[in-house]
C-alpha cells in the first residue's frame, strides 16, 4: 500500500513538471512570434515600396490573427508611425481621426491606446493599389482560417457583396476545412452566385438555384430579380425560360418568409412597446387605484430612477457591466422615498379632492424638473448599456431581435409578477385590497389607512423609478424624459381598469401591438392619435375599464 502510494505520488509529481514546462514553451513559442512580428511592423516604414509586399506576406504567415487589425487599418489608409521614432523601432500605429488635426494613436499589434498626436507628428506608412489588393486577399484569407466561426461566418457575407474568381478560389479552399453547418451553407450560397452569374451553361445555372432556395439575403434576392426583370422595351432580359420560372417560383416563397418573419418582428416591437407602458403605467395603477390619486408628477418619478442609473455609472465608471444591477434597487429607493415625502407631505392634506390633489402634483413635476436641471444641466445624459445589453439575437438575414428590448420584456414581465406576489402574499398587499376596495371598512376594523396610503404611494412611485432604468437603456435621460410617457400611463391605466394589476399588463401589452401594427400603414402620430381616439370611445361604453374593481366603494 505505502508502496503504491508513493508510485501515485511521482506520477502526480511528474505531470505537474510536464505541464509547467509545456506552459514555458508555449510562452516562449509565444513571446517569439510576437517578436517577429514586432521586427518585421518595425520594417514596413524603412524599406522601399516594393519591398513592402514581401514583409505582409511574411506578417501574414507569422502572425495569424494578431496582423489582421494592422492589415485592416493600412488597407484603408489608417497605419501611420511616429515621426519621432525614426532613430529607434517604429512601431506602426492605427489613427483615428478627432478633429482639428488631432488623432487618437492605437497600437498597430496589442491595439493599446497610445495616447494622441498631431498630424505634423504622424507619417503615412506607404501602400499602393497592388498592395492594397493584396492586404484584401490577405484579410480574406485571415478570416476565413480564423478560429472564431463569427470571425469566418461574417467573411463569407462581406465576401457575398463582391464575388470574383479570386473570391471563389478562396472560398473552395476554405470549404475544404471548414465543419460549421451554417458557414458551409453561406459558402455554398456565395459559390451557386458566382456560378448564377457567370456561366453560359443552362444545366449548371439551373442547378446553382438549389442552394439560394431558402436563402433570405438581400444578394439573393437581387440575383432572383434580375433573372426575372425585364428591359425598356418590356422583354425579358433572361432568354431561358425554365431559369426564369424557376426564379419567379422562388421570388414568391421568400416573399411568404419575409412577410411572416416581418409579422414576427412587428410582433415583438408591439411586445417591447407593451412592456415598457407596462413598466411605467404599474406604479400610477397601484397608486390611482388605491388613493384615487391623478398625480402628475409619475413622470418625473420615472425620470428619478433614469438619473439614479446614470448616477450609477459615473460612481462605478469601472463596472459598467453590473451598474444596472445595481441602478434597479437605488432607483427604487430613490424614487420610493421622494414618493413617500410627496405623499406625507402634500397628497393627504388633500385627500378627497382630485382637482386639487392634480393641480399639487403638476407643480411637484414642475418642481422636480428644475430641480433636475439645477443639478445635471438641461442637457440629455447619455447612460451606457452593459455589454450583455448590446446588440441583438440574429435569427436570420431578415429577422434580428436586439438584446436590450428583450431583456426589458422579461424584466417588465418579472416586475409585474413580484408585485403580484406582493399583492397577494404578504400583509400589505392584504391591507392595500382593503383599503381600494372599502377604505371605511378597512378603517373601522384597525388597519391605519395612512400608512397605508404612504407606502402604497412609494411603492408605485419605486416602481417608476425601477421604469426609469429600464428607459434609459432606451432613450437618452433628460429632464423631460418622463413627460412623454404620463399620457401613456394614464391611458393604459384607464384602458385596463383603475387598481388592476392584471387589466395594466393587458392595457399595456395591447396598447403596444396595434400601435406597431397601425404604424407601418399610418405612421406614428397618426396611429397614437387612433389608440386615442379608440380608448375615448371605450370608456363611453366600459367607464371602469376591461377589469373594473370589486368592492361596495368600486361598485358606487
Amino acid at each position: 500500500m505505502k508502496y503504491f502510494l508513493h508510485l501515485t505520488l511521482f506520477f502526480i509529481l511528474s505531470l505537474a513538471i510536464q505541464t509547467v514546462q509545456a506552459e514555458d514553451s508555449i510562452n516562449a513559442d509565444d513571446q517569439d512570434q510576437m517578436t517577429q512580428i514586432i521586427h518585421l511592423a518595425d520594417q514596413l516604414s524603412r524599406v522601399r515600396l516594393k519591398k513592402i509586399q514581401p514583409i505582409l506576406s511574411q506578417l501574414e504567415i507569422t502572425g495569424a490573427d494578431i496582423v489582421q487589425p494592422m492589415f485592416e487599418a493600412m488597407r484603408a489608409g489608417n497605419l501611420y508611425y511616429l515621426k519621432a521614432d525614426k532613430n529607434s523601432q517604429r512601431r506602426p500605429v492605427i489613427v483615428e481621426s478627432l478633429g482639428d488635426s488631432n488623432y487618437q494613436l492605437k497600437d498597430a499589434i496589442t491595439l493599446d491606446k497610445k495616447g494622441q498626436a498631431t498630424k505634423k507628428q504622424l507619417k503615412k506608412i506607404r501602400s499602393n493599389n497592388k498592395i492594397r489588393g493584396f492586404l484584401r486577399d490577405a484579410i480574406a484569407r485571415l478570416t476565413l482560417s480564423s478560429e472564431n466561426p463569427e470571425v469566418r461566418e461574417a467573411a463569407v457575407k462581406n465576401m457575398l457583396a463582391s464575388i470574383d474568381e479570386k473570391t471563389i478560389d478562396l472560398l473552395l479552399k476554405a470549404r475544404l476545412q471548414e465543419q460549421d453547418d451554417d458557414i458551409l451553407e453561406l459558402m455554398d450560397v456565395a459559390i451557386a452566385l458566382h456560378t448564377l452569374r457567370t456561366s453560359e451553361d443552362a444545366g449548371q445555372r439551373l442547378a446553382a438555384l438549389e442552394p439560394l432556395e431558402q436563402s433570405l439575403l438581400p444578394v439573393v434576392r437581387n440575383s432572383l430579380n434580375q433573372l426575372v426583370a425585364v428591359d425598356a422595351a418590356g422583354k425579358y432580359i433572361e432568354a431561358d425560360d425554365t431559369l426564369r420560372v424557376r426564379a419567379s417560383e422562388m421570388l414568391k416563397d421568400i416573399q411568404q418568409q419575409l412577410d411572416f418573419y416581418g409579422f414576427i418582428e412587428t410582433l415583438f416591437f408591439g411586445l417591447s412597446l407593451g412592456s415598457v407602458l407596462l413598466l411605467v403605467a404599474t406604479g400610477l395603477s397601484i397608486t390611482f387605484g388605491v388613493m384615487g390619486v391623478i398625480n402628475m408628477a409619475h413622470g418625473e418619478l420615472i425620470m428619478l430612477g433614469a438619473y439614479t442609473t446614470y448616477v450609477v455609472q459615473l460612481m462605478m465608471p469601472n463596472y459598467i457591466e453590473y451598474s444596472i444591477l445595481v441602478a434597479i434597487p437605488a432607483a427604487f429607493v430613490v424614487s420610493g422615498l421622494v414618493g413617500i415625502a410627496i405623499e406625507r407631505g402634500v397628497i393627504r392634506f388633500l385627500q378627497g379632492r382630485p382637482l386639487e390633489t392634480l393641480l399639487a402634483t403638476f407643480g411637484i413635476s414642475l418642481v422636480l424638473q428644475q430641480a433636475v436641471r439645477s443639478m445635471f444641466s438641461p442637457l440629455n445624459r447619455q447612460v451606457a448599456s452593459p455589454e450583455w445589453m448590446s446588440g441583438s439575437l440574429e435569427i436570420n438575414a431578415v429577422l434580428s431581435i436586439t438584446y436590450n428590448r428583450l431583456y426589458i420584456l422579461i424584466f417588465a414581465l418579472l416586475v409585474f409578477f413580484a408585485l403580484q406576489l406582493i399583492m397577494k402574499k404578504t400583509p400589505l398587499g392584504l391591507y392595500v385590497r382593503a383599503v381600494s376596495q372599502n377604505r371605511d371598512m378597512a378603517k373601522a376594523i384597525g388597519i391605519r389607512s395612512g400608512w397605508v396610503d404612504a407606502m402604497t404611494f412609494g411603492l408605485g412611485s419605486g416602481i417608476a423609478g425601477v421604469a426609469g432604468v429600464a428607459l434609459s437603456q432606451l432613450t437618452n435621460v433628460g429632464p423631460n424624459l418622463g413627460q412623454a410617457y404620463i399620457i401613456d400611463s394614464f391611458m393604459v391605466v384607464v384602458f385596463g381598469g383603475v387598481g388592476n394589476l392584471w387589466g395594466t399588463l393587458v392595457g399595456g401589452m395591447s396598447l403596444g401591438l396595434v400601435n406597431k401594427f397601425l404604424e407601418p400603414a399610418l405612421g406614428a402620430v397618426l396611429a397614437n392619435i387612433l389608440v386615442l381616439v379608440f380608448i375615448i370611445l371605450f370608456i363611453q361604453k366600459r367607464p371602469r375599464g376591461l377589469f373594473p374593481q370589486k368592492g361596495r366603494v368600486a361598485d358606487s
